[in-house]
Protein backbone atom coordinates (compact mmCIF):
# COMPACT_ATOMS: atom_id res chain seq x y z
CA UNK A 1 0.00 0.00 0.00
CA UNK A 2 1.22 3.46 -0.85
CA UNK A 3 2.58 5.43 2.24
CA UNK A 4 1.51 8.70 3.33
CA UNK A 5 4.99 10.36 2.26
CA UNK A 6 4.91 8.30 -1.42
CA UNK A 7 1.66 9.61 -2.56
CA UNK A 8 1.27 13.05 -1.73
CA UNK A 9 -0.87 15.14 -4.51
CA UNK A 10 -0.42 18.40 -6.09
CA UNK A 11 -2.34 21.65 -4.42
CA UNK A 12 -5.61 22.02 -6.47
CA UNK A 13 -6.03 25.77 -8.39
CA UNK A 14 -7.09 28.09 -6.22
CA UNK A 15 -6.71 25.68 -3.28
CA UNK A 16 -5.85 26.48 0.27
CA UNK A 17 -2.13 25.34 -0.36
CA UNK A 18 -1.93 28.21 -3.02
CA UNK A 19 -3.05 30.86 -0.01
CA UNK A 20 -0.74 29.59 3.14
CA UNK A 21 -2.39 32.66 5.27
CA UNK A 22 -5.47 30.79 5.53
CA UNK A 23 -4.37 27.21 5.76
CA UNK A 24 -3.93 27.48 9.55
CA UNK A 25 -7.90 28.75 10.20
CA UNK A 26 -9.27 26.59 7.38
CA UNK A 27 -7.72 23.48 9.22
CA UNK A 28 -8.81 24.53 12.17
CA UNK A 29 -12.16 24.63 10.94
CA UNK A 30 -12.27 21.36 9.36
CA UNK A 31 -10.86 19.62 12.78
CA UNK A 32 -13.64 21.36 15.04
CA UNK A 33 -16.16 20.04 12.98
CA UNK A 34 -14.54 16.52 13.07
CA UNK A 35 -13.66 16.58 16.94
CA UNK A 36 -17.68 17.49 17.28
CA UNK A 37 -18.81 14.46 14.84
CA UNK A 38 -16.11 12.26 16.91
CA UNK A 39 -17.35 13.00 20.18
CA UNK A 40 -20.70 13.01 19.59
CA UNK A 41 -20.22 9.45 18.65
CA UNK A 42 -19.06 8.94 22.14
CA UNK A 43 -20.26 11.09 24.76
CA UNK A 44 -23.73 10.24 24.83
CA UNK A 45 -23.24 6.52 26.19
CA UNK A 46 -21.88 8.51 29.53
CA UNK A 47 -25.02 10.49 29.44
CA UNK A 48 -27.15 7.54 29.18
CA UNK A 49 -28.70 6.75 32.63
CA UNK A 50 -28.83 10.62 33.69
CA UNK A 51 -30.87 10.87 30.08
CA UNK A 52 -32.96 7.96 30.97
CA UNK A 53 -33.57 9.35 34.47
CA UNK A 54 -34.65 12.45 33.68
CA UNK A 55 -36.76 12.46 30.31
CA UNK A 56 -38.26 8.94 31.56
CA UNK A 57 -37.03 7.01 28.68
CA UNK A 58 -37.78 3.63 28.02
CA UNK A 59 -34.76 0.82 26.36
CA UNK A 60 -35.69 1.44 23.30
CA UNK A 61 -36.06 5.30 23.12
CA UNK A 62 -32.37 4.95 24.90
CA UNK A 63 -31.15 2.92 22.19
CA UNK A 64 -32.14 4.65 19.68
CA UNK A 65 -30.69 7.62 21.30
CA UNK A 66 -27.73 6.27 20.49
CA UNK A 67 -28.42 4.48 17.46
CA UNK A 68 -30.01 6.76 15.44
CA UNK A 69 -27.04 9.15 15.07
CA UNK A 70 -24.71 6.78 13.67
CA UNK A 71 -27.40 4.85 11.53
CA UNK A 72 -28.05 8.33 9.82
CA UNK A 73 -24.80 9.23 9.63
CA UNK A 74 -23.60 5.80 7.94
CA UNK A 75 -26.96 6.26 5.26
CA UNK A 76 -26.05 10.05 4.13
CA UNK A 77 -22.15 9.92 3.54
CA UNK A 78 -21.81 8.98 0.58
CA UNK A 79 -24.53 10.99 -1.52
CA UNK A 80 -22.62 13.62 0.89
CA UNK A 81 -19.71 13.00 -0.84
CA UNK A 82 -21.32 13.52 -4.31
CA UNK A 83 -23.39 16.69 -3.06
CA UNK A 84 -19.83 18.74 -2.29
CA UNK A 85 -18.66 17.40 -5.89
CA UNK A 86 -22.21 18.95 -7.48
CA UNK A 87 -22.64 22.35 -5.61
CA UNK A 88 -18.93 22.81 -4.38
CA UNK A 89 -17.53 20.89 -0.75
CA UNK A 90 -17.15 24.23 1.80
CA UNK A 91 -20.79 25.38 0.81
CA UNK A 92 -21.73 21.78 1.93
CA UNK A 93 -19.90 21.33 4.62
CA UNK A 94 -21.13 24.60 6.23
CA UNK A 95 -25.16 23.50 5.31
CA UNK A 96 -24.44 20.56 7.08
CA UNK A 97 -22.58 22.36 10.02
CA UNK A 98 -25.18 24.95 10.64
CA UNK A 99 -27.49 22.03 10.89
CA UNK A 100 -25.09 20.10 13.37
CA UNK A 101 -24.91 23.23 15.60
CA UNK A 102 -28.88 23.69 15.59
CA UNK A 103 -29.27 19.64 16.10
CA UNK A 104 -27.07 19.95 18.93
CA UNK A 105 -29.19 22.33 20.67
CA UNK A 106 -32.22 20.87 19.93
CA UNK A 107 -30.80 17.46 21.66
CA UNK A 108 -29.51 19.83 25.02
CA UNK A 109 -33.23 21.34 24.73
CA UNK A 110 -34.91 18.17 24.13
CA UNK A 111 -38.06 18.14 26.76
CA UNK A 112 -38.99 14.39 25.96
CA UNK A 113 -37.01 10.72 24.41
CA UNK A 114 -38.90 11.16 21.20
CA UNK A 115 -38.00 14.94 20.66
CA UNK A 116 -34.26 13.80 21.48
CA UNK A 117 -34.31 10.70 19.64
CA UNK A 118 -35.46 12.62 16.16
CA UNK A 119 -32.78 15.24 16.70
CA UNK A 120 -29.73 12.61 17.20
CA UNK A 121 -31.27 11.60 13.85
CA UNK A 122 -31.03 14.99 12.39
CA UNK A 123 -27.97 15.47 13.81
CA UNK A 124 -26.14 12.36 12.38
CA UNK A 125 -27.67 13.54 8.53
CA UNK A 126 -26.01 16.73 9.66
CA UNK A 127 -22.54 15.27 10.61
CA UNK A 128 -22.67 13.27 7.30
CA UNK A 129 -23.19 16.56 5.29
CA UNK A 130 -19.95 17.21 6.85
CA UNK A 131 -17.81 14.20 6.68
CA UNK A 132 -16.56 13.46 3.13
CA UNK A 133 -16.31 17.34 2.60
CA UNK A 134 -13.72 17.21 5.53
CA UNK A 135 -11.69 14.39 3.70
CA UNK A 136 -12.14 15.97 0.06
CA UNK A 137 -10.91 19.31 1.39
CA UNK A 138 -8.27 18.09 2.76
CA UNK A 139 -7.03 16.10 -0.21
CA UNK A 140 -7.36 18.89 -2.45
CA UNK A 141 -6.55 21.87 -0.39
CA UNK A 142 -3.26 20.88 0.74
CA UNK A 143 -0.17 19.22 -0.59
CA UNK A 144 3.17 17.91 0.07
CA UNK A 145 4.33 18.17 3.26
CA UNK A 146 1.32 20.13 4.51
CA UNK A 147 -0.80 17.58 3.46
CA UNK A 148 0.64 15.01 5.16
CA UNK A 149 0.77 17.04 8.92
CA UNK A 150 -3.07 18.20 7.91
CA UNK A 151 -3.62 14.11 7.43
CA UNK A 152 -1.82 13.82 10.43
CA UNK A 153 -4.18 16.38 12.83
CA UNK A 154 -7.25 15.01 11.33
CA UNK A 155 -6.31 11.53 12.68
CA UNK A 156 -5.17 13.15 15.51
CA UNK A 157 -8.29 15.01 15.92
CA UNK A 158 -10.64 11.99 15.44
CA UNK A 159 -9.41 9.80 17.60
CA UNK A 160 -9.35 12.28 20.38
CA UNK A 161 -13.00 12.75 20.62
CA UNK A 162 -13.42 8.88 20.46
CA UNK A 163 -10.54 8.23 23.27
CA UNK A 164 -11.45 11.16 25.69
CA UNK A 165 -15.20 11.55 24.84
CA UNK A 166 -16.21 9.49 27.71
CA UNK A 167 -14.04 11.37 30.47
CA UNK A 168 -15.15 14.67 28.58
CA UNK A 169 -19.04 13.42 29.41
CA UNK A 170 -17.85 12.35 32.96
CA UNK A 171 -16.65 15.53 33.61
CA UNK A 172 -19.43 17.77 32.12
CA UNK A 173 -22.09 15.63 34.17
CA UNK A 174 -19.92 16.04 37.25
CA UNK A 175 -19.62 19.61 36.99
CA UNK A 176 -23.09 19.88 36.51
CA UNK A 177 -23.04 23.74 34.43
CA UNK A 178 -25.23 25.74 35.16
CA UNK A 179 -27.49 22.80 36.53
CA UNK A 180 -27.59 21.58 32.76
CA UNK A 181 -26.85 18.27 33.62
CA UNK A 182 -26.35 15.48 30.76
CA UNK A 183 -27.74 18.48 28.46
CA UNK A 184 -23.94 19.87 28.49
CA UNK A 185 -22.88 17.19 26.69
CA UNK A 186 -25.00 18.31 23.79
CA UNK A 187 -24.92 22.10 23.97
CA UNK A 188 -21.03 22.46 24.22
CA UNK A 189 -20.99 22.26 20.45
CA UNK A 190 -22.85 25.32 19.97
CA UNK A 191 -19.87 27.75 20.85
CA UNK A 192 -17.62 25.74 18.64
CA UNK A 193 -20.23 25.23 16.11
CA UNK A 194 -21.05 28.85 15.97
CA UNK A 195 -17.33 30.44 16.26
CA UNK A 196 -16.63 27.38 13.53
CA UNK A 197 -19.12 29.08 11.01
CA UNK A 198 -18.36 32.46 11.69
CA UNK A 199 -15.07 31.67 10.08
CA UNK A 200 -15.78 29.10 7.22
CA UNK A 201 -16.76 32.10 4.65
CA UNK A 202 -12.68 33.32 5.26
CA UNK A 203 -10.57 30.37 5.53
CA UNK A 204 -11.83 27.82 3.29
CA UNK A 205 -11.65 28.01 -0.72
CA UNK A 206 -14.68 26.69 -2.52
CA UNK A 207 -13.67 23.41 -4.64
CA UNK A 208 -15.78 20.79 -6.52
CA UNK A 209 -15.28 17.73 -9.11
CA UNK A 210 -13.40 19.56 -12.14
CA UNK A 211 -16.35 19.06 -14.63
CA UNK A 212 -19.84 19.40 -12.68
CA UNK A 213 -21.71 15.99 -12.48
CA UNK A 214 -25.61 15.58 -11.84
CA UNK A 215 -27.49 13.87 -8.94
CA UNK A 216 -28.18 10.43 -9.67
CA UNK A 217 -31.74 10.28 -7.61
CA UNK A 218 -32.21 6.67 -8.60
CA UNK A 219 -28.75 5.66 -6.93
CA UNK A 220 -28.97 7.79 -3.83
CA UNK A 221 -32.55 5.95 -2.96
CA UNK A 222 -30.67 2.68 -3.75
CA UNK A 223 -27.88 3.26 -1.47
CA UNK A 224 -29.59 4.63 1.18
CA UNK A 225 -31.83 1.60 1.12
CA UNK A 226 -28.98 -1.33 1.42
CA UNK A 227 -26.79 0.99 4.32
CA UNK A 228 -30.28 1.41 6.32
CA UNK A 229 -31.18 -3.08 5.77
CA UNK A 230 -27.69 -3.66 6.73
CA UNK A 231 -26.77 -1.29 9.29
CA UNK A 232 -30.14 -1.21 11.20
CA UNK A 233 -29.99 -4.86 12.03
CA UNK A 234 -26.16 -4.80 13.45
CA UNK A 235 -27.29 -2.16 15.54
CA UNK A 236 -30.48 -3.76 16.98
CA UNK A 237 -29.59 -6.91 16.00
CA UNK A 238 -28.06 -8.50 19.03
CA UNK A 239 -30.31 -6.76 22.25
CA UNK A 240 -33.36 -8.35 20.55
CA UNK A 241 -32.51 -11.26 20.42
CA UNK A 242 -31.60 -11.68 15.97
CA UNK A 243 -35.44 -11.72 15.16
CA UNK A 244 -36.07 -13.02 11.90
CA UNK A 245 -35.96 -9.34 10.52
CA UNK A 246 -32.75 -8.45 10.88
CA UNK A 247 -31.73 -11.60 8.93
CA UNK A 248 -34.36 -10.27 6.44
CA UNK A 249 -32.73 -7.04 6.42
CA UNK A 250 -29.12 -8.64 5.73
CA UNK A 251 -30.33 -10.46 2.90
CA UNK A 252 -32.05 -7.67 1.46
CA UNK A 253 -28.92 -5.36 2.17
CA UNK A 254 -26.78 -7.72 -0.18
CA UNK A 255 -29.83 -7.72 -2.90
CA UNK A 256 -29.69 -3.63 -2.90
CA UNK A 257 -26.45 -3.36 -3.01
CA UNK A 258 -25.85 -5.65 -6.17
CA UNK A 259 -28.52 -3.65 -7.80
CA UNK A 260 -27.21 -0.49 -6.90
CA UNK A 261 -23.99 -1.69 -8.42
CA UNK A 262 -25.46 -2.79 -11.13
CA UNK A 263 -27.46 0.41 -11.68
CA UNK A 264 -24.40 2.68 -11.20
CA UNK A 265 -22.25 0.77 -13.87
CA UNK A 266 -24.96 0.95 -16.35
CA UNK A 267 -25.35 4.93 -15.63
CA UNK A 268 -21.33 5.05 -16.04
CA UNK A 269 -21.23 3.06 -19.44
CA UNK A 270 -24.44 5.23 -20.67
CA UNK A 271 -22.43 8.49 -19.99
CA UNK A 272 -24.36 9.92 -16.81
CA UNK A 273 -23.06 10.73 -13.13
CA UNK A 274 -23.30 7.61 -10.92
CA UNK A 275 -23.38 8.62 -7.39
CA UNK A 276 -20.73 6.41 -6.89
CA UNK A 277 -18.33 5.94 -9.47
CA UNK A 278 -17.29 2.39 -9.88
CA UNK A 279 -14.02 3.09 -11.54
CA UNK A 280 -12.79 4.27 -7.77
CA UNK A 281 -12.13 0.17 -7.21
CA UNK A 282 -10.01 -0.37 -10.25
CA UNK A 283 -7.69 2.25 -8.11
CA UNK A 284 -6.00 -0.27 -6.70
CA UNK A 285 -4.48 1.73 -3.83
CA UNK A 286 -8.27 2.55 -2.71
CA UNK A 287 -9.37 -0.39 -2.85
CA UNK A 288 -6.88 -2.33 -0.70
CA UNK A 289 -6.86 0.95 1.69
CA UNK A 290 -10.66 0.36 1.82
CA UNK A 291 -10.33 -2.86 3.17
CA UNK A 292 -7.63 -1.79 5.35
CA UNK A 293 -10.43 0.72 7.15
CA UNK A 294 -13.32 -1.98 7.09
CA UNK A 295 -10.85 -4.04 9.28
CA UNK A 296 -9.60 -0.99 11.15
CA UNK A 297 -12.88 0.36 12.19
CA UNK A 298 -14.01 -3.08 13.15
CA UNK A 299 -12.32 -2.99 15.94
CA UNK A 300 -12.35 0.56 17.16
CA UNK A 301 -15.54 1.00 18.31
CA UNK A 302 -15.92 -2.49 19.78
CA UNK A 303 -13.22 -2.08 21.75
CA UNK A 304 -14.33 1.28 23.53
CA UNK A 305 -17.51 -0.27 24.04
CA UNK A 306 -16.30 -3.75 25.92
CA UNK A 307 -13.56 -1.62 27.90
CA UNK A 308 -16.10 0.87 29.36
CA UNK A 309 -18.73 -2.25 30.53
CA UNK A 310 -15.33 -4.06 32.02
CA UNK A 311 -14.56 -1.18 33.92
CA UNK A 312 -18.35 -0.09 34.82
CA UNK A 313 -19.90 -2.76 35.15
CA UNK A 314 -17.28 -5.54 35.81
CA UNK A 315 -14.85 -3.26 38.23
CA UNK A 316 -17.67 -0.93 39.73
CA UNK A 317 -16.13 2.32 38.26
CA UNK A 318 -18.31 5.56 37.47
CA UNK A 319 -18.15 6.99 34.17
CA UNK A 320 -15.62 9.77 35.45
CA UNK A 321 -13.51 7.09 36.70
CA UNK A 322 -13.81 4.94 34.21
CA UNK A 323 -12.72 7.89 31.93
CA UNK A 324 -9.82 8.71 33.85
CA UNK A 325 -8.30 5.18 32.78
CA UNK A 326 -8.91 6.05 28.77
CA UNK A 327 -6.35 8.81 29.59
CA UNK A 328 -3.91 5.79 29.28
CA UNK A 329 -4.58 5.27 25.60
CA UNK A 330 -5.02 9.07 25.19
CA UNK A 331 -1.28 9.50 26.14
CA UNK A 332 0.06 6.70 23.94
CA UNK A 333 -2.15 8.29 20.99
CA UNK A 334 -1.21 11.41 21.34
CA UNK A 335 2.63 10.81 21.37
CA UNK A 336 2.16 8.91 18.23
CA UNK A 337 -0.69 11.06 16.52
CA UNK A 338 0.84 14.31 16.66
CA UNK A 339 4.28 12.99 14.85
CA UNK A 340 2.26 10.69 12.41
CA UNK A 341 3.27 12.54 9.31
CA UNK A 342 7.35 12.48 10.50
CA UNK A 343 6.63 8.78 11.12
CA UNK A 344 5.25 8.53 7.56
CA UNK A 345 8.22 9.84 5.79
CA UNK A 346 10.41 7.96 7.98
CA UNK A 347 8.74 4.46 7.50
CA UNK A 348 7.01 4.85 4.30
CA UNK A 349 4.48 1.45 3.79
CA UNK A 350 5.49 0.08 7.10
CA UNK A 351 3.66 2.88 9.05
CA UNK A 352 0.28 1.08 9.25
CA UNK A 353 1.47 -2.45 9.87
CA UNK A 354 4.09 -0.96 12.39
CA UNK A 355 1.30 0.61 14.11
CA UNK A 356 -1.14 -2.79 13.91
CA UNK A 357 0.83 -4.93 15.59
CA UNK A 358 1.95 -2.24 18.52
CA UNK A 359 -1.80 -2.70 18.89
CA UNK A 360 -1.57 -6.28 18.82
CA UNK A 361 0.90 -5.93 21.67
CA UNK A 362 -0.78 -3.75 23.79
CA UNK A 363 -4.02 -5.66 23.22
CA UNK A 364 -1.64 -8.97 24.68
CA UNK A 365 -0.36 -6.66 27.43
CA UNK A 366 -4.17 -6.17 28.45
CA UNK A 367 -5.19 -9.32 28.25
CA UNK A 368 -2.64 -10.43 30.61
CA UNK A 369 -3.64 -7.71 33.16
CA UNK A 370 -6.63 -8.66 32.75
CA UNK A 371 -6.14 -12.76 33.36
CA UNK A 372 -4.22 -11.38 36.63
CA UNK A 373 -6.59 -8.98 37.94
CA UNK A 374 -9.93 -10.37 37.47
CA UNK A 375 -12.66 -7.76 38.79
CA UNK A 376 -10.73 -6.97 41.82
CA UNK A 377 -6.86 -6.17 41.30
CA UNK A 378 -5.79 -2.36 40.90
CA UNK A 379 -6.64 -0.66 37.80
CA UNK A 380 -3.46 0.92 36.79
CA UNK A 381 -1.88 -2.53 35.99
CA UNK A 382 -4.10 -1.83 32.80
CA UNK A 383 -2.13 1.35 32.02
CA UNK A 384 0.77 -0.09 30.00
CA UNK A 385 -1.44 -2.05 27.79
CA UNK A 386 -3.76 0.89 27.01
CA UNK A 387 -0.78 3.13 26.86
CA UNK A 388 0.46 0.73 23.94
CA UNK A 389 -2.63 0.42 22.30
CA UNK A 390 -2.34 3.83 22.12
CA UNK A 391 0.64 4.41 20.67
CA UNK A 392 -0.09 2.07 17.62
CA UNK A 393 -3.76 3.89 16.98
CA UNK A 394 -1.84 6.99 16.65
CA UNK A 395 0.54 5.22 14.22
CA UNK A 396 -2.64 3.81 12.16
CA UNK A 397 -5.26 6.28 11.95
CA UNK A 398 -4.13 9.91 10.00
CA UNK A 399 -1.54 7.33 7.05
CA UNK A 400 -4.35 4.88 6.85
CA UNK A 401 -7.03 7.32 5.66
CA UNK A 402 -4.57 9.28 3.86
CA UNK A 403 -3.17 5.99 1.88
CA UNK A 404 -6.68 5.45 0.62
CA UNK A 405 -7.18 8.60 -0.75
CA UNK A 406 -4.12 9.50 -1.89
CA UNK A 407 -3.62 8.06 -4.98
CA UNK A 408 -7.53 9.50 -6.43
CA UNK A 409 -7.84 11.65 -8.76
CA UNK A 410 -9.64 15.06 -8.46
CA UNK A 411 -12.49 13.70 -9.87
CA UNK A 412 -13.12 10.93 -7.54
CA UNK A 413 -12.05 12.41 -4.35
CA UNK A 414 -15.59 13.36 -3.55
CA UNK A 415 -16.71 9.66 -4.02
CA UNK A 416 -13.87 8.29 -2.29
CA UNK A 417 -14.35 10.48 0.81
CA UNK A 418 -17.65 9.33 1.11
CA UNK A 419 -17.14 6.12 0.28
CA UNK A 420 -14.23 5.42 3.37
CA UNK A 421 -16.71 7.59 5.40
CA UNK A 422 -19.31 5.36 5.35
CA UNK A 423 -17.07 2.46 6.00
CA UNK A 424 -15.40 3.70 8.66
CA UNK A 425 -19.42 4.24 10.35
CA UNK A 426 -20.83 0.27 8.51
CA UNK A 427 -17.45 -1.04 9.97
CA UNK A 428 -17.93 0.18 13.63
CA UNK A 429 -21.71 -1.29 13.94
CA UNK A 430 -20.32 -4.75 12.34
CA UNK A 431 -18.06 -4.53 15.23
CA UNK A 432 -19.93 -4.06 17.95
CA UNK A 433 -22.32 -6.84 16.28
CA UNK A 434 -19.74 -9.62 16.33
CA UNK A 435 -18.04 -8.32 19.70
CA UNK A 436 -21.73 -8.28 21.20
CA UNK A 437 -22.54 -11.99 20.49
CA UNK A 438 -18.28 -12.85 21.92
CA UNK A 439 -18.82 -10.69 25.10
CA UNK A 440 -22.64 -10.77 25.65
CA UNK A 441 -22.28 -14.76 25.45
CA UNK A 442 -20.06 -15.06 28.06
CA UNK A 443 -21.45 -12.29 30.11
CA UNK A 444 -24.47 -14.21 30.87
CA UNK A 445 -26.29 -13.04 33.84
CA UNK A 446 -24.14 -10.43 34.32
CA UNK A 447 -21.82 -11.23 37.35
CA UNK A 448 -19.25 -8.71 37.83
CA UNK A 449 -17.09 -11.69 38.25
CA UNK A 450 -18.21 -12.52 34.31
CA UNK A 451 -16.49 -9.46 32.88
CA UNK A 452 -13.00 -10.57 33.04
CA UNK A 453 -13.57 -13.51 31.08
CA UNK A 454 -16.16 -11.81 28.77
CA UNK A 455 -13.83 -9.12 28.11
CA UNK A 456 -11.17 -11.22 27.89
CA UNK A 457 -12.62 -13.46 24.82
CA UNK A 458 -13.29 -9.52 23.44
CA UNK A 459 -9.58 -8.79 23.27
CA UNK A 460 -8.58 -12.25 21.46
CA UNK A 461 -11.19 -11.48 18.75
CA UNK A 462 -9.69 -7.63 18.08
CA UNK A 463 -6.23 -8.73 18.89
CA UNK A 464 -6.95 -10.91 16.21
CA UNK A 465 -8.51 -8.06 14.04
CA UNK A 466 -5.19 -5.93 14.24
CA UNK A 467 -2.84 -8.82 13.15
CA UNK A 468 -4.85 -9.59 9.98
CA UNK A 469 -4.62 -5.21 9.60
CA UNK A 470 -0.94 -5.44 9.83
CA UNK A 471 -0.78 -8.74 7.05
CA UNK A 472 -3.18 -6.78 4.67
CA UNK A 473 -1.20 -3.45 4.97
CA UNK A 474 2.09 -5.17 4.44
CA UNK A 475 1.58 -6.32 0.92
CA UNK A 476 2.47 -3.89 -1.50
CA UNK A 477 0.00 -2.79 -4.26
CA UNK A 478 0.48 -0.73 -7.88
CA UNK A 479 2.04 2.47 -7.14
CA UNK A 480 3.53 1.44 -3.77
CA UNK A 481 4.88 -1.81 -4.86
CA UNK A 482 6.95 -0.22 -7.66
CA UNK A 483 8.62 2.59 -5.49
CA UNK A 484 9.19 -0.09 -2.81
CA UNK A 485 10.85 -2.20 -5.02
Amino acid sequence: MASAASTLSPPAPGSAAEHPGRTGLGLLVLLAATFMTSLDLFIVNVAIPAVQSDLRAGSAAIQWVVAGFGLAVATGLVTAGRLGDIFGRRRIFTVGLALFTATSAACGLAPTSGTLVAARVLQGLSAALMGPQVLAILQTGWAGRAQARAFSMYGLTMGLGAVFGQLIGGLLIKADLLGLGWRACFLINLPVGLAALAVTPRALRESRAPRRPRLDNTGVALSTAAVVALVLPLIQGRSLGWPLWTWLCLAGSAALFAVFVAHQRRLGAAGGDPVLDTSLFRQRGFTAGALAQLVFWTGQGSFFLILALYLQAGRGLDALASGVVFLAIGGGYLLTSTAAHRLAERLGRRTVPAGALLMAAGLGALWAAVHAAGSTGSRWELVPGLFLDGVGMGMVIAPLTHDALGTLPAHLVGAGSGVVATIQQVSGALGIALIGIVFYGAVGAGAPDRYPHAFGLGLAFLLGLELVLAALTLRPTGRAARQAG
